[in-house]
């Protein structure tokens, strides 16, 4: 496989490194495999023949002509950490050329990817209208809000969809990389992994600050709040509404902009939060824990652990 690496100007260091360190151990490793896949042929292509990274560095890149001979067009992400910041950058004229070339790249069939913060300039650039596509957690209600055409899922690491290919938060870079060797090869995959000492990680779920989210929206914050200050309840949506000035409705549709979720589905993500916390920071049980974030049925605690943050209670313990 061809795999062209778009640098951009203040590009993320880790993401540009961790994609190429990945991909470039993989073909050092391919013929400890049986049955070895092809090896990856990866180039840092550019609109300048040097691009500076965001912390400073050079970087030599080949002409961006030679992306039309790509496969894979792999965009790392630039570290924009301000979300009206971000905004005006995918969208401004600095990213123009960026834009066209994912266009072009989709239009001739090739796949494109890109991870984190990189994921807005895919989705500025359209190819992710009517896709499945993952961001970096903490901008999922930002890329919510700007992106409507695009089916969000925030709680994975890694989705595809239809030829584009995105990923989670800053080191989900590594995450990107290791997919697209795992296409070719579980084994090698394993064993990249291995080498490397990087676990594979399927969820952003465990990394999620739900409070983070909430900030997002006045009437998710005050929700927020609210359910805090009595999360060892039993609630009602109802009241919850009433409480904090809004109709049921409002606060239904605050959390579906905002979060893409339910008021109780909401709720459920607190208790989670919550009983997470108090697994990793004390030593009480699971069934005093789940009375403490408002479950008679520590079982009802367990399932919802699993559910959300794909472990254990025992594991997150541990963890």
């Amino acid at each position: 496989m061809r795999i062209a690496v778009l640098a951009l100007d203040g590009l993320f260091d880790s993401g540009l490194a961790s994609v190429l360190d990945v991909l470039g151990c993989a073909n050092d490793l391919r013929e400890r495999i049986p049955g070895a896949p092809p090896p990856w042929e990866v180039e840092t292509v550019g609109f300048r023949d040097q691009v500076r990274t965001g912390a400073g560095l050079l970087v030599p890149a080949r002409p961006v002509e030679a992306a039309d001979r790509c496969d894979l067009l792999l965009v790392p992400a630039v570290p924009k950490r301000d979300p009206q910041g971000l905004a005006d950058l995918v969208g401004g004229e600095e990213m123009r050329g960026a834009r066209e070339l994912l266009a072009h790249t989709r239009q001739r069939g090739a796949t494109v990817a890109s991870a984190c913060a990189g994921t807005f300039l895919l989705a500025e650039a359209g190819v992710l209208d009517g896709r499945r596509a993952t961001t970096t957690w903490w901008l999922a209600p930002l890329f919510r809000q700007r992106y409507p055409r695009v089916e969000l899922d925030q709680s994975r690491m890694v989705t595809s969809s239809d030829g584009v290919i995105t990923a989670g938060a800053a080191f989900g870079h590594v995450d990107l990389a290791l997919w697209l060797v795992r296409r070719s090869s579980p084994g090698l995959s394993e064993l990249v992994s291995r080498h490397l000492v990087v676990d594979e990680r399927p969820s952003q779920a465990s990394y999620t600050m739900v409070s983070t989210l909430a900030q997002s929206d006045p009437v998710v914050a005050a929700f927020d709040r609210w359910v805090r200050e009595r999360l060892h309840e039993q609630l009602d949506i109802g009241a919850a509404a009433r409480a904090i000035g809004v109709s049921e409705r409002t606060l239904q549709r605050a959390t579906a902009g905002a979060l893409g979720v339910t008021p109780v589905r909401f709720v459920q993500d607190l208790r989670v939060e919550q009983a997470s916390h108090l697994l990793r920071t004390t030593e009480l049980g699971v069934e005093v824990i789940a009375r403490r974030v408002g479950y008679l049925n520590a079982n009802t605690l367990r399932v919802l652990l699993r559910e959300r943050s794909g472990l254990t209670a025992g594991q997150l313990r541990r963890g």
